[in-house]
C-alpha cells in the first residue's frame, strides 16, 4: 500500500472484545473523523481484587478526541454499552445513535453518572439512516438476539460498504416478532460489500444455534412440577426470555415478585417500550406474597451468573434480609455460565441445594439457548453480504481462527481475512485490508466506587496482600544515623514459621548495620555547613534491603510499608556557639 492509498484508506481500531468476551469497541476513522461502535464492559477475574468493571484502555480515544464524530449502539448488552457513561467523564460524544431499548437504559445509566450532558440520545428503528460527519452514512439493520431491539450495521464509508453484524442469531421464530431483516443484508450484498465483520462466539459450535422459543416448552415442564415457591434467575437483560417467564408465570397462577435491581430497570422499560407485555397485577412486591401460598409464588431475580453482590448469590448464602431458602423451593438457572464464572454458578447451586432446594440447571434440561449464532448462522451472513474482505471479530482467538476457516470453507480467500487483536490499526481500502499499526489496547479498572482506574501498581498491591499479607516496619533515626529506639514489626496475613521476636532482631541488625557502613553517603554537609541529609534515597535503601531479607527468611513476598521517623531539626555549631537550623532533606 502506497503513502496516499494508507492516507486515504478506513483505519477499523478494535479496543476490546477480541481474544475475549466482553468489553466490545471499535472505531472507525477516515482521515479526521472518527466513529465508535459501542462501547462495552467487561467483569473482573477473582486475583482483580476491588475492582467493578473492566474496561479497554481509551487512550487513543481521549487523546483524538477531536476527531469523534459520533456512536453507534447496536443493541442494550452491558457488553456493548456499559462502558459508555465512565468514558463519557473523560471525553464527550456529540451524539450517540442507537435501539430504543439500548437508549432508554443508557439514559438511566448517564443521568445516574452525572454525564447526561456530555452526549444526545437518538433513538433509531428498522432501516433507519443516519449520516455522521462527512464520511460515514449508517444503517440500521435488524437482527435477532438474546435482547430486544438488536441491530446489524451497515457503514457506507468512502472506501466502499462495511457490515459490522453486532450480536446475533438467525431465529425464525423471535418471541417479539421482529424477524431478521435476511432481505436487505442480501441486497447490500448485491450492490457488494467490501469488508465484513462477524460475531464468533460460537463459531466452534456446528449446526444453527436453536430458537428463543424453544425454551418455552421445557420451562413450562418445570413450572408444571414446582411444588412450592418458585425461583427463577436469568439474564436481566434477556428480554425474550423474561417475556416468556411472565406468560408462563400467568399460565401457571404464579404472583411474581422482581429482585435485583438490574432486573427491576430492564422490565420497566422493556413493558414502557411494548417489549414486555403483561398485566400490573400479575406483579407484587416481596412483603405482600408472603401472604400467599407456596405454589403461587414466584420469584424472578438476578444473578445466574453467581454475582457475589446479585440477589441469587445472597440467598444462596443466607444473607437477603427478606428471602430465606426452604425446604420444597424450586431454583431455576435459566441461563450457563460466561466463561470465567462456572465456578462461582457451582457454588452457589451447591448452597441452594444444601439448603433443601430443588436446583434445575444444566445445558441438557433445554432451559436455556445461546443469543449468538453457530457455524450455520455465520455461514448464512457471509452468503448473504458475500463480502470481499472478512473480519471474524466478538471472541477469543480460537473463535476467531474457525470463524475464519468457515469463511474460507464459503469461498473467502484466506488472504482476504486477518485474525486482529485489539489495538490492531487495519487499514481497508477498495482493493487491500492488512494490519498497518497498533495503538494501546489494554485494560482500565475500575474500583468499586467506580470513581477512579486502578492502577496496575495499585492492582498488584492488592494481589501481593491477599496472596502473602503485609508486614509493617517502623523505624526512628536521628542526625547521628542512629536508632532512637528498636524498630517495631508488625505481621498481617503472613504465614511464617518465623517468630515476631525474631524477625524484629534480623530488622534491628540490618537497619544498625546499613547506617553504620553508609550514613555518610546520605549524610553530608553543605556549604554553610548544615547537614543535609537524603532522607528519601535512605528510605529507599533500606526498604530495599528488608525486602531482600524478608523475602530470604521467609520465602514469599509480602507487601511491605517502612515507616521511617525522622527529626526535624538538626545541631550545629557555628562562630562558636550552637544553633538549630531548619533541616534540608534531599530527595
Amino acid at each position: 500500500m502506497t503513502q496516499n492509498e494508507s492516507s486515504t484508506a478506513l483505519k477499523i481500531i478494535p479496543l476490546g472484545g477480541l481474544h475475549e468476551i466482553g468489553k466490545n469497541t471499535c472505531v472507525f476513522e477516515y482521515n479526521d473523523e472518527m466513529i465508535l461502535l459501542d462501547a462495552g464492559l467487561a467483569f473482573p477475574t477473582d486475583s482483580m481484587h476491588g475492582v467493578n468493571i473492566v474496561l479497554p484502555d481509551m487512550t487513543y480515544v481521549r487523546e483524538n478526541r477531536h476527531k469523534i464524530k459520533g456512536m453507534i449502539v447496536t443493541h442494550g448488552h452491558e457488553d456493548h454499552i456499559g462502558g459508555i457513561a465512565f468514558h463519557l467523564k473523560q471525553f464527550d460524544i456529540p451524539v450517540i445513535y442507537g435501539p430504543r431499548l439500548a437508549m432508554a437504559l443508557l439514559e438511566g445509566k448517564l443521568e445516574e453518572a452525572g454525564v447526561s450532558n456530555r452526549t444526545e440520545l437518538r433513538k433509531v428503528g428498522p432501516r433507519d439512516m443516519v449520516r455522521i460527519g462527512s464520511s460515514f452514512f449508517v444503517e440500521f439493520i435488524r437482527n435477532t438476539h438474546s435482547i430486544a431491539d438488536s441491530f446489524t450495521i451497515a457503514i457506507h464509508t468512502p472506501v466502499g460498504i462495511l457490515i459490522h453484524t453486532g450480536d446475533f442469531k438467525v431465529d425464525h421464530t423471535p418471541v417479539d416478532g421482529e424477524f431478521f431483516d435476511f432481505q436487505r443484508l442480501a441486497e447490500y450484498g448485491e450492490k457488494g460489500v467490501v469488508c465484513l465483520m462477524s460475531d464468533s462466539t460460537n463459531s466452534e459450535t456446528p449446526g444453527f444455534t436453536a430458537s428463543e422459543r424453544s425454551v418455552f416448552p421445557n420451562l413450562d415442564r418445570v413450572f408444571s412440577q414446582a411444588q412450592g415457591r418458585l425461583f427463577v434467575t436469568t439474564f436481566a437483560s434477556s428480554v425474550h426470555r423474561l417475556q416468556m417467564i411472565l406468560e408462563l408465570a400467568k399460565k401457571h397462577n404464579r404472583i411474581v415478585s422482581v429482585v435485583g435491581r438490574s432486573m427491576l430497570n430492564v422490565i420497566a422499560h422493556a413493558r414502557n417500550l411494548g417489549y414486555i407485555k403483561c398485566e400490573d397485577n400479575l406483579f407484587e412486591p416481596l412483603h405482600a406474597i408472603r401472604q400467599l401460598p407456596d405454589e403461587r409464588v414466584l420469584i424472578l431475580t438476578t444473578g445466574s451468573q453467581g454475582e457475589p453482590m446479585s440477589a441469587m448469590t445472597r440467598i444462596a448464602h443466607g444473607e437477603h434480609r427478606q428471602i430465606k431458602i426452604r425446604k420444597g423451593d424450586t431454583v431455576v438457572f435459566s441461563a450457563n455460565p460466561i466463561p470465567g464464572n462456572t465456578i462461582a454458578v457451582v457454588n452457589t447451586i451447591d448452597k441452594l441445594m444444601i439448603q433443601g432446594a430443588n436446583v434445575v440447571y444444566g445445558r441438557d434440561k433445554g432451559i436455556h439457548v445461546s443469543g449468538h449464532g453457530c457455524q450455520e448462522d455465520q455461514k448464512l451472513m457471509i452468503a448473504l453480504t458475500r463480502p470481499k474482505f472478512f473480519l471474524p471479530v466478538h471472541g477469543e482467538h480460537r473463535m476467531l481462527v474457525q470463524h475464519s476457516k468457515t469463511a474460507q470453507s464459503m469461498g473467502i480467500p484466506a488472504e482476504n481475512m486477518v485474525i486482529i487483536n485489539n489495538g490492531d490499526v487495519v487499514e481497508l481500502t477498495e482493493t487491500s485490508m492488512r494490519i498497518a499499526d497498533k495503538v494501546p489496547s489494554g485494560l482500565e479498572l475500575v474500583d468499586s466506587s467506580r470513581s477512579g482506574v486502578v492502577k496496575d501498581n495499585v492492582l498488584k498491591e492488592r494481589q501481593q496482600l491477599a496472596e502473602d499479607g503485609v508486614v509493617t516496619i517502623a523505624a526512628a533515626i536521628d542526625w547521628n544515623g542512629q536508632m532512637t529506639a528498636q524498630p517495631e514489626v508488625h505481621l498481617r496475613g503472613v504465614v511464617s514459621s518465623v517468630e515476631r521476636m525474631l524477625l524484629q532482631q534480623w530488622v534491628s541488625e540490618i537497619l544498625a548495620g546499613l547506617l553504620n557502613d553508609r550514613w555518610t553517603e546520605f549524610a553530608k554537609p553543605s556549604n554553610d555547613s548544615e547537614l543535609e541529609v537524603d532522607w528519601a534515597g535512605l528510605h529507599v535503601q533500606i526498604e530495599r534491603e528488608l525486602q531482600r531479607m524478608l523475602r530470604r527468611e521467609l520465602q514469599s513476598n509480602p507487601l511491605l510499608v517502612f515507616l521511617m521517623q525522622t527529626p526535624q531539626e538538626a545541631p550545629m555549631k557555628t562562630a562558636g556557639r550552637r544553633r538549630r537550623p531548619t533541616a534540608k532533606v534531599a530527595s
